[in-house]
């Protein structure tokens, strides 16, 4: 029987169609991610970012306040990754300060019910992702409003190459760890990605999401000894907010 096409497509196609369809929602010929394929995961914010971004500024085009287009584009995107990255976040929070040993911290991010310090977690985390977004669609600059999508991505294969799995199933366990130096091929993917979009402002954001990561990365280190898909989840989210709040001191 002959293979299905995405089975003869080149190992770069399958890269990228592999992290839309562990990111995303997005339907996308199923193809089983492999550890290098992190490289490619900056191409999945490009995607989800713009294609928020474009129906927030249709929005906005039809004269509705701009909170409510920028609401526009936070709903879009947890839409199309199905609100993993949020998640993870809220999950975090929970577990990390919701206990005093790594065992239970584990126990309560598998949980699948959220608690208070998840909820606010999320709620802060929204809002301020809400008024940075409004800021930079009121100023005309998507650019930099895109530019935190991509680079919070290659953030993620970062931290996931550098610590660990603190357990042993899981999605990000069931991944697989990457290379340092496929995570470094996003990161300079994102970085380059950025630059085009942003120009040299897009050092700045960078940096903000590379302490931002390596804050993480410590934290989770020191409460469950390693990442989980869960700290990878709330990377994402802390390093684009990040980024944002960044973004935003440059329109000054």
């Amino acid at each position: 029987m002959p293979s299905p096409i995405r089975d003869q497509l080149p190992p770069i196609a399958r890269d990228i169609l592999a992290g839309f369809g562990l990111l995303t929602r997005i339907p996308v010929p199923f193809t089983a991610p492999r550890p290098g394929g992190v490289w490619a995961w900056p191409f999945v914010g490009v995607a989800v970012g713009g294609i928020a971004l474009s129906l927030g500024a249709a929005v906005q085009v039809t004269g509705v306040a701009i909170g409510i287009a920028a609401a526009v584009v936070i709903a879009v995107q947890v839409a199309l990754t199905g609100g993993l990255h949020e998640d993870g976040l809220a999950d975090c929070a929970d577990g990390f300060w919701g206990a005093h040993t790594r065992d239970r911290r584990l126990e309560i991010m598998k949980d699948s019910r959220i608690g208070s310090y998840g909820g606010i977690a999320l709620v802060l985390a929204l809002l301020v992702r809400w008024s940075a977004i409004a800021t930079l669609l009121g100023a005309g600059a998507c650019g930099l409003a895109l530019a935190p999508a991509i680079l919070s991505r290659a953030a993620m294969g970062l931290v996931m190459s550098a610590l660990p799995n603190a357990r042993a199933g899981g999605l990000a366990a069931a991944h697989g760890k990457p290379s340092m130096v496929a995570a470094g091929l996003g990161a300079a993917l994102a970085l380059g990605l950025a630059i085009g979009l942003v120009g040299w402002a897009a050092l700045g954001l960078a940096l903000a999401v590379g302490v931002t990561a390596a804050a993480l990365a410590q934290v989770a280190r020191a409460k469950i000894g390693g990442q989980t898909g869960d700290v990878l989840g709330a990377v994402q989210v802390l390093t684009e907010i990040a980024a944002l709040a960044t973004a935003t001191a440059l329109l000054q």
